[in-house]
C-alpha cells in the first residue's frame, strides 16, 4: 500500500507555517512508516477509504503485531462500530479533515482556543472569517454541510461569510471548525489558504423565530394553567329559570319541602332581586314568602331538639363520671381496709410496698377525677347563674355570687379530701406505734417503723397546716358570700322603693293601665321590659303587626322568648293591646295594635 502524501509531514509543515507566518513547500515521501496507527485509521476514516487486501478483506494496523494486517471489526477508531464515549475531563483532539476540494488542518494544541462572543437567543447563524480569497460558495457549503442542513450562505466580497443552519444544535458543530487552517487543493498560494474563525452571529430572522417560539410556549403554558384551573374550580350553580306563573307554582311546592328548601329560597331571592315583583305577582310572592317564614318554627323546634340531645349527652357523661368516681371510692375503701392492722400484719414487705404504691396511685387518680367533676359542676353553675341573670335583671348587679359559691364548694371538697388523707396518715402512725410497742422479734420491721415515724409526723404537721389554711380561706369566702347577699337584699329593697315611687307618680297623673302593668303581682321585671319594647314597636306601627313579625324583632334582643309566650303576655293586658283581623279567605291575617293611649284620650 502506497501513500501519496505523508500526513505527519503535512501536519509539521502547517505548524511551522503558523509559527513563522509562511508556508513552506510541501514534502512528499512514499515509503515513510506509519508512526501513529490511531491517527492513520482516523484519517482514512475521514477520507471514506477502507484499505482492502488481496482477498477483499479489510486491512488495518494490528497493535499486537506492529504490522498492517486484517483489521478486527471491533477495533476502536474504525467506523464499523460506534466509538466508545470520551470522558468529559479528557480534551478532544482535533484531526485533519479532508474534503473533495480542500483540506482542513487543526491548529497547534499549545495555542489558546479561539474566542467567541455571547450566544444570542435562538442563534442559527454563524460568522465565518479568515476564508481564503479563492474560496467559493460551493467550497464553503462542502466544508460546512457535514455540520447540518444549510439554509442560506451570504458571502461577502471580503474574506468572510454568514451561514444560516436549519437547527440551533448545528451551530455548535460549526464552532468546532473554528481555528482550522483551510487549504484549497494542494496549492501553496496564500490566496488558497487561510485560518477560518467561526463565531455566533446575531440575525433578525433567528431572533424573530425565537420570539415566536417563546410566545407559542407561553400560550401553551397559559392554556395548561387555564385547563388546570378549570379542573380545580368548583362547578357553577345551575341557572335560575325566568319567572312565570307556572314556575312560581312549582317553586311554592318546593318551598314546602324540607329537602328542597335551600334551592327554592335561592331562586326566590334571585327573582326578588331581579325585580319580578309587581302588583300582578305580589300575591304569589307573598304566599311564597309566607311559606318560607313557615319554616322558622320548624328550625326552632330542631334547634330545641338538638339542645335537648346535648343536655342528655351531658347528663349521661356526668353520670358515667360519677359512676367511675364511685368505683374509685370503693377501691380506696379496699386499700383502707387492707392497711388496717388486722390484715396488714399478714402481708410481706414486698406485698405491703405494692399495696402502698397502688393506694397512692388510686388516690391521685381519684383526686384528679374529682377535680374534673368539680370543673364540670362549676361550668354548669356558671351557666345557671347566667340564665338567672338573664331572667332577673336585679341579679346582674352581683354576677360573682355564683363564682364565690363554686369556689366555696370546691374548697369544701378539697377540705374533705385533705381530712381523708390526714385520717389515713393517723391510722398508719397508730399502726407503727402499735408495732413499736410489741417486743422485738427476729425479722421484725420495727427499725423501719422507727425510721418512718418522724417522716409521717412531719407530713401530718404539714397536712394540718394546709388544712388550717384551707379552713381560713373557706371562712373568708363564706364571709364574702354573706356580704354579697346583704348587698343584694339592700339593692332589692331600694328597687322596691323605686317601684312604689313610680306607682305613686303614675297614680297621681291618672295612668291606670300602666299602673296595672307596674303594680300587678303577676308581672315580673322581664315581662315589664318586654311590655315596654312591644309598646314602643307597635306605637311606631300604627296599622299593627302580626305575631311572627313582632317575635322576629323581639328575638334579636331575647333569643329565649317564644312566640306563644309573647302572645300570652299581650292577651293578659287587653287595656294595652288588642287584636284586629284583616283580609278575606286565604289572605286573612291577625294583627296586634297598641291601644294604651285610647283610655287617656277618652278621659
Amino acid at each position: 500500500i502506497r501513500f501519496s502524501i505523508d500526513e505527519q509531514s503535512v501536519y509539521e509543515i502547517c505548524n511551522a507555517a503558523d509559527e513563522m507566518g509562511t508556508l513552506g513547500p510541501e514534502q512528499t515521501h512514499a515509503g515513510v512508516p506509519v508512526a501513529d496507527p490511531t491517527a492513520w485509521t482516523t484519517a482514512m476514516n475521514n477520507l471514506g477509504i477502507v484499505p482492502m487486501g488481496v482477498a477483499g478483506q479489510p486491512l488495518g494496523f494490528d497493535p499486537s503485531l506492529g504490522i498492517i494486517g486484517p483489521i478486527n471489526p471491533l477495533m476502536p477508531g474504525i467506523s464499523l462500530v460506534p466509538r466508545p464515549p470520551v470522558p468529559a475531563e479528557i480534551p478532544v483532539v482535533k484531526e485533519i479533515i479532508h474534503c473533495k476540494s480542500c483540506t482542513l488542518f487543526p491548529q497547534n494544541p499549545n495555542l489558546p482556543p479561539p474566542s467567541t462572543r455571547e450566544r444570542p437567543p435562538g442563534c442559527k447563524t454563524v460568522f465565518v472569517g479568515g476564508l481564503p480569497e479563492n474560496a467559493s460558495e460551493d467550497i464553503i457549503r462542502e466544508v460546512f454541510d457535514q455540520c447540518g442542513e444549510i439554509v442560506a450562505v451570504r458571502k461577502s466580497k471580503k474574506n468572510f461569510c454568514h451561514i444560516r443552519f436549519a437547527e440551533e444544535y448545528m451551530v455548535d458543530k460549526a464552532l468546532y471548525l473554528s481555528g482550522y487552517r483551510m487549504r484549497i487543493g494542494s496549492s501553496t498560494d496564500k490566496k488558497d489558504s487561510g485560518r477560518i474563525h467561526v463565531d455566533f452571529a446575531q440575525a433578525r430572522d433567528d431572533l424573530y423565530e425565537w420570539e415566536c417560539r417563546q410566545r407559542l410556549l407561553a400560550r401553551e403554558e397559559r392554556h395548561r394553567r387555564r385547563v388546570q384551573e378549570d379542573l380545580l374550580r368548583p362547578p357553577s350553580p345551575p341557572p335560575i329559570m325566568h319567572y312565570s306563573e307556572h314556575e312560581a307554582a312549582l317553586l311554592a311546592e318546593r318551598l314546602k319541602d324540607d329537602g328542597k328548601f335551600s334551592e327554592a329560597t335561592a331562586v326566590l331571592v334571585t327573582w326578588i332581586e331581579r325585580g319580578e315583583v309587581s302588583r300582578r305577582s305580589a300575591n304569589h310572592f307573598y304566599s311564597m314568602i309566607q311559606s318560607a317564614n313557615g319554616h322558622v318554627r320548624r328550625l326552632m323546634s330542631e334547634k330545641a331538639q338538638r339542645e335537648e340531645e346535648m343536655e342528655q349527652a351531658r347528663e349521661r357523661f356526668r353520670n358515667a363520671l360519677l359512676a367511675i368516681l364511685a368505683q374509685f371510692e370503693q377501691i380506696t375503701a379496699v386499700f383502707t381496709a387492707a392497711t388496717r392492722q388486722r390484715a396488714w400484719d399478714h402481708f410481706s414487705k414486698a406485698q405491703r410496698k405494692n399495696i402502698d404504691m397502688w393506694r397512692k396511685q388510686c388516690e391521685e387518680l381519684r383526686n384528679a377525677h374529682s377535680e374534673e367533676i368539680m370543673g364540670i359542676r362549676r361550668e354548669e353553675e356558671m351557666e345557671m347563674s347566667e340564665d338567672d341573670s338573664d331572667e332577673n335583671p336585679s341579679k346582674k348587679m352581683r354576677p360573682d355570687d355564683s363564682a364565690l359559691a363554686a369556689q366555696a364548694c370546691a374548697l369544701r371538697e378539697e377540705n374533705d379530701s385533705l381530712r381523708w388523707q390526714l385520717d389515713a396518715y393517723r391510722n398508719e402512725v397508730e399502726l407503727l406505734k402499735q408495732e413499736q410497742s410489741l417486743a422485738p422479734r427476729p425479722g421484725d420491721s420495727s427499725p423501719r417503723g422507727e425510721q418512718r415515724l418522724p417522716f409521717l409526723q412531719q407530713s401530718i404537721l404539714g397536712m394540718q397546716q394546709q388544712l388550717r389554711g384551707l379552713q381560713e380561706e373557706l371562712k373568708s369566702k363564706e364571709q364574702e358570700m354573706e356580704r354579697a347577699k346583704e348587698e343584694q337584699r339592700r339593692l332589692e329593697g331600694e328597687l322596691r322603693a323605686l317601684r312604689e315611687k313610680v306607682s305613686q307618680v303614675q297614680f297621681t297623673r291618672g295612668l291606670p293601665s300602666v299602673q296595672l302593668a307596674v303594680r300587678g303581682p303577676s308581672i315580673s321585671e322581664r315581662e315589664a321590659l318586654l311590655l315596654g319594647i312591644v309598646s314602643t314597636f307597635l306605637h311606631v306601627h300604627p296599622f299593627g303587626a302580626n305575631i311572627e313579625y313582632l317575635w322576629s324583632y323581639i328575638q334579636r334582643l331575647d333569643s329565649k322568648i317564644s312566640a306563644g309566650e309573647l302572645e300570652g303576655l299581650m292577651v293578659r293586658l287587653p287595656h294595652m293591646f288588642k287584636q284586629e283581623f284583616s283580609g278575606v279567605g286565604a289572605t286573612l291575617e291577625k294583627r296586634w295594635k297598641f291601644c294604651g293611649f285610647e283610655g287617656i284620650q277618652s278621659m
